[in-house]
């Protein structure tokens, strides 16, 4: 099927599905106005017109002939997710409920700091792993965003701080693939968006700046490396088998040992031989945050270059993990230091609207009935169990 049009029949009746230009990369813009027998250095006019200027109408598009715009109109938009609500934490960060096609809501979260605005994208509606920690995961899944949708909630960020007018206060400097879902399980869609966040003519961020978190998609994670090369952070959250297959489902089919062994071999095919992965370590009370875990975790990342970011629990309706205690965190933290490692503890921020990690669910349309099951844990008052490392 080309990729300039799509028909479909309503009514008998045939209909044009129009190509939304929105997540098409510079090189997929290119190849379509070559498939439409333009030449390719449109797709430059178009990517800087819609991620530069933050211009969505065709007919504002000056620097292309008007038998050119009437002819686009017949076959494209460029159309984004729909703003459903917004709202600001007592820190500064800010949530957005997004509503996509089929009618479930994601959420993203932009996180301001002295000299950074770090935005905190989704990938899925709802997610698929059910780690047992994560709010998301209790959402359940309905399916992979597009990469329209992936980075339409940038350009919806940007545009929000007059960004495209140059006169922001506030700006996107980081983009972290971090909101709602696994992105390696939507990998085609993720890597499209994230060359958009990548290219000169859109929004130019360095590859320092644009992360990727997986939780270990092994397969995935070792063919990102041959078509990207963001910074990459690998959720962890515990030393050991044992442990992670009851928090992270996924372990039980990719084990800790390849999981580090796929992101050694990523970080060893950069360019930038500085470069490290962030270690992500989630800590639950008495669950895995003890002297033993902490020694553990640091004999396991001993071949992995990398630094490694703690994150205090942020609890959610139904979740039975505690927050770490702040000795405990603190004791934590010194053994790994104490090891050789850079060491930084995450700032709770935007619990207040449950925007910290961990916390956002969306509204999920659930194909997996999980969020039908553990709403009735929930309404049985059944506990969650306490995993016991």
């Amino acid at each position: 099927m080309s990729q300039s049009a799509e028909v479909t029949a309503v009514n008998d009746q045939p209909q044009q599905v129009k190509t939304n230009l929105l997540g098409f990369s510079a090189s997929k813009l290119g190849d379509f106005f070559e498939e439409i027998g333009e030449k390719r250095f449109r797709a430059t006019q178009i990517i800087k017109w819609i991620h530069q200027m933050g211009e969505c109408d065709l007919d504002q598009m000056t620097n292309l002939s008007k038998d050119l715009r009437e002819r686009l109109k017949d076959i494209v938009e460029i159309t984004l997710p729909e703003v459903v609500s917004c709202q600001d934490s007592t820190d500064g960060t800010r949530k957005w409920l997004i509503k996509v096609d089929g009618g479930s809501c994601i959420e993203m979260v932009y996180i301001p700091e002295r000299e950074r605005g770090t935005l905190c994208v989704s990938s899925q509606i709802g997610c698929a792993l059910d780690c047992s920690f994560c709010a998301t995961g209790k959402q359940g899944f309905n399916r992979d965003l597009t990469a329209a949708e992936i980075i339409g909630q940038l350009w919806i960020a940007a545009d929000s701080f007059g960004q495209f007018e140059h006169k922001a206060p506030r700006r996107v400097t980081n983009v972290v693939m971090m909101g709602m879902g696994e992105p390696l399980m939507n990998f085609d869609n993720v890597v499209d968006a994230m060359n958009i966040m990548l290219e000169d003519n859109a929004y130019g961020l360095s590859k320092r700046r644009v992360t990727l978190s997986t939780a270990g998609v092994v397969p995935a994670l070792d063919k990102l490396a041959d078509v990207s090369d963001v910074s990459l952070a690998i959720s962890l959250h515990a030393p050991n088998d044992e442990l992670r297959n009851q928090l992270v489902p996924i372990n039980r089919k990719y084990n800790l040992k390849q999981f580090i062994d796929s992101a050694a071999s990523y970080i060893d095919k950069m360019p930038d031989n500085r470069r490290k992965a962030t270690v992500e370590y989630t800590l639950m009370d008495q669950v895995n945050d003890r002297v033993e875990h902490a020694k553990e975790l640091a004999e396991l990342l001993t071949d992995l270059p990398c630094k490694i970011n703690l994150i205090p629990f942020n609890p959610f309706p139904g979740s039975e993990y505690k927050r770490v205690s702040n000795n405990q965190l603190n004791r934590f933290r010194d053994i790994l230091a104490n090891e050789g490692y850079t060491v930084t503890v995450r700032t709770t921020r935007g619990d207040d609207i449950a925007a910290a990690c961990g916390q956002l669910a969306g509204e999920v349309n659930d194909r997996t009935k999980r969020q039908e099951r553990y709403k009735r844990k929930l309404d049985e008052a059944q506990p969650v169990k306490i995993i016991d490392g």
